[in-house]
């Protein structure tokens, strides 16, 4: 009788030490970006393309801050490994495709929403394998194009037709085309900088913060078409590096 108590006290005090709930404010981030892309989606059903966009931008924000509060405050935990992938899958996997879809894309009938699911299986595949080689990877690239990169290039496009006045059936192969290479790239195993190596605790030159605020002046004068050729120019970046190594090679 006093082993079978013995057992129940170990039990119970076992069950202490499990932690039962969950951090609150780096899953505070997460949720912000998983609602943000959920409100993209809501937007685009209701044609308001433009606040679409903007959604899916503020969800890239928030992503890139969850990771850093949970490791700033030591709040890393499975759950929000996990919570965070799913989030990212709404915000950057079906959010994109179905912002484009809804604005240019069924005008295509069957071959647009086909690179509206190429993208999405993209993203899927993309942090599917993403997760599964965090203990390998090298830290200072991404395998493919990351989903954040990929759903920033798709909105910054329906937001540059939509702020210029382009109209949708005129842009649908052109949407179309940028979605499905999006897609492919995210799978690809071209590599791509992942700028994790830069020491942002460092100290900086002066001129530094003014070459940023530039930066932000600059984004600010055209926030669409600045922010789709940066994202562009990254989404080319890999393509471009790949090739000069195998120049490089042959060369040798």
């Amino acid at each position: 009788m006093d082993a079978h108590k013995e057992d129940v006290v170990d039990l119970e005090a076992h069950a202490q030490k499990r932690g039962r709930g969950i951090y609150l404010l780096p899953n505070l981030f997460t949720t912000a970006a998983l609602f943000s892309g959920f409100y993209a989606v809501l937007a685009a059903m209701n044609s308001q393309f433009e606040k679409a966009a903007i959604a899916i931008f503020i969800a890239m924000i928030l992503d890139g801050l969850d990771g850093r509060v949970a490791r700033l405050t030591n709040t890393q935990t499975a759950f929000g490994a996990e919570y965070d992938s799913l989030s990212d899958m709404v915000a950057f996997g079906l959010a994109p495709a179905l912002v484009m879809y809804e604005w240019a894309l069924h005008s295509l009938g069957k071959p647009g929403w086909l690179a509206a699911f190429i993208y999405t299986a993209g993203a899927a595949l993309r942090l599917a394998r993403f997760n599964s080689k965090l203990d390998v990877a090298d830290s200072n690239y991404f395998q493919g194009l990351p989903s954040p990169s990929a759903a920033a290039i798709v909105a910054a496009s329906v937001w540059v037709a939509v702020d210029n006045g382009m109209t949708a059936p005129h842009m649908a192969i052109i949407g179309g085309i940028i979605t499905g290479v999006c897609g492919l790239l995210m799978v690809s195993n071209i590599k791509y900088n992942s700028f994790k190596h830069i020491d942002l605790k460092g100290k900086v030159p002066f001129v530094a913060l003014v070459g940023i605020a530039l930066v932000f002046a600059i984004i600010l004068m055209e926030p669409p078409l600045i922010l789709f050729l940066v994202f562009a120019i990254y989404a080319l970046s890999g393509p471009v590096g790949m090739a000069r190594t195998i120049v490089q090679k042959q060369e040798k």
